[in-house]
């Protein structure tokens, strides 16, 4: 004979008046923290700062940043077309700011070595700029992530030509103890390709010296259409005069090609055919 077999049961105590879910309050309808608030995002609207912005010195461009300027502790890519050429004067009225409150802006790479003189014209203050001389890739990207890991510099502009999309979430996450903005100028075959970085733009120079900014990737809708900002190299205000001011109207205009021979001209092959017409025929 086996033993019987002896079952448990369990009782569900019902929930009453003092049940703690009972008591809770409900979360619906209550105002978020501050620190929770500025973290969320709808993806119709522009996103806020969720850390420090500095502005860019470009009104135009600032109305369309979240947060109304560049962003600290975060990744921001600058495309180019050509290295040396752009990036600078788009980035320089930042630069110019930190190196005016004595904070230190270090450039990484550049592909060509920096120029004083036009650096100051445009404000930047060249003892609060350092420059790392660095060629390979390998030593590019140690040199960033050794500056990030310090967090000490107000700025950092390092150049990018050949990085991985794990390296670039890698900076990401290490842009997090920087207190400044982080640019990282990469060439412009790189916007087809999957990015950390929250902040994307693309620049390109233009006549009567204008800057095209296409912002590909922000916290926010996308933006219709590029921008046209207005950028004078420093030293230039004082004695641009108008006629330079727009140089795009010195190009002296494209006539029509004169005919390399004389049949080529329509009138004149007409008048041949006329001649040919009326003389006799044998």
């Amino acid at each position: 004979m086996q033993p019987p077999v002896v079952r448990e049961s369990h009782s569900v105590a019902p929930i009453g008046p003092s049940s703690p879910s009972q008591n809770a309050e409900p979360i619906v309808g209550r105002p978020l923290p501050a620190c929770v608030e500025a973290a969320l995002w709808h993806a119709d609207q522009l996103g806020g700062p969720v850390a420090e912005v500095l502005g860019s010195g470009f009104p135009g461009l600032d109305d369309v940043l979240p947060g109304g300027g560049w962003p600290c502790a975060a990744l921001t890519e600058v495309l180019v077309s050509q290295f040396s050429i752009v990036e600078l004067r788009l980035l320089s009225p930042v630069l110019a700011k930190l190196t005016r409150a004595g904070r230190t802006v270090v450039l990484v790479g550049p592909a060509l070595a920096p120029h004083p003189p036009g650096l100051r014209h445009d404000g930047v203050d060249e003892r609060f700029l350092v420059w790392v001389d660095v060629d390979t890739p390998r030593d590019r990207l140690w040199a960033t992530e050794q500056l990030l890991k310090a967090g000490s510099a107000g700025a950092i502009v390092a150049w990018l030509p050949l990085v991985r999309a794990e390296q670039i979430r890698r900076l990401q996450v290490l842009a997090a103890h920087c207190k400044g903005p982080v640019f990282l100028c990469r060439p412009e075959s790189a916007a087809r390709d999957s990015s950390a970085a929250p902040l994307r733009i693309l620049a390109r120079v233009q006549t009567d010296w204008q800057i095209t900014v296409e912002v590909l990737k922000r916290k926010g809708p996308p933006l219709e259409g590029p921008l046209q900002l207005l950028s004078i190299p420093g030293g230039l205000n004082t004695i641009m005069t108008p006629r330079l001011r727009y140089p795009s109207r010195l190009v002296p205009q494209v006539f029509p090609q004169e005919p390399a021979h004389a049949v080529d001209s329509v009138v004149a092959a007409a008048t041949v055919r006329k001649r040919s017409a009326a003389e006799p025929q044998s």
